[in-house]
């Protein structure tokens, strides 16, 4: 499963959005802190099969708009 962090690093820099694979929460915390050590997790979300939803070109977007 993914799990997206928003945490505080040890310098006080807030980070959001670092998705984090785990077969469970705790899993993804270990890994967490084996990069940020001495963070503190502010938000933690399950992430459950979520879809990819291809990148549009700027293309794809004017011809969009011309229409």
């Amino acid at each position: 499963m993914k799990y997206a962090f928003k945490i505080r690093t040890r310098l006080g820099v807030v980070v959001d959005n670092l998705m984090i694979h785990g077969s469970d929460e705790h899993d993804a915390q270990r890994k967490l802190r084996q990069m940020y050590h001495g963070c503190q997790i502010v938000e933690c979300v399950c992430h459950h099969g979520s879809v990819r939803i291809p990148v549009v070109s700027f293309e794809e977007v004017a011809n969009i708009i011309v229409r």
